[in-house]
């Protein structure tokens, strides 16, 4: 498949994608059903592989991003703050780098804009953002205990705002 028609295919998908429920903003679209997450894969800061399956029994917020995305400079430090806040045994936000300039470069990122309290996590090949159907940068997924997307938001938001805040917390209530 070209590159085209694989760009032409994430955009179909995208646009049919059925969303049952509103969100914590308009832009979140929340599936009719949780739906089953692509596997992926990707490194941590140490080179370690890993993938969804080691956050057991967490919810998850899963950021697809990348440093040269301006969108994703902005609300990374949202994305640290709402870490931050609800991080723990039933919460973590996992942030995936896309960028080919490899760790170093977004260790020197999150320096700059003074991210504490997110894993680092890269995936160089940007395969996964392909294989979630990923139709720009940012792209956020809300995955619940069982491995499941309840809701998928592309482009940027205000993750530490209190709406998105509370929206979150409920999920994370429901064991």
């Amino acid at each position: 498949m070209t590159w085209g028609k694989l760009a032409m295919a994430l955009v179909l998908l995208a646009v049919a994608w059925p969303a049952a429920a509103a969100g914590p903003t308009p832009e979140f679209a929340i599936p009719e059903a949780p739906a089953a997450v692509p596997q992926i894969s990707f490194t941590d800061g140490a080179g370690r592989l890993k993938t969804l399956a080691d956050y057991p029994g967490k919810v998850v917020l899963l950021n697809i991003w990348a440093t040269w995305c301006a969108p994703c400079r902005k609300e990374m430090p949202t994305l640290d703050r709402l870490q931050a806040e609800l991080g723990g045994p039933d919460f973590e936000v996992v942030a995936v780098s896309m960028d080919r300039g490899g760790p170093e470069l977004v260790k020197k990122f999150f320096a700059e804009i003074g991210v504490t309290h997110l894993a680092l996590n890269i995936d160089t090949s940007a395969r996964a953002m392909f294989t979630l159907g990923a139709v720009g940068l940012p792209m956020t997924l809300l995955i619940d205990r069982n491995g499941k997307e309840i809701g998928r938001l592309i482009g940027p938001a205000e993750w530490d705002a209190p709406d998105m805040v509370n929206f979150i917390r409920g999920r994370i209530a429901v064991k």
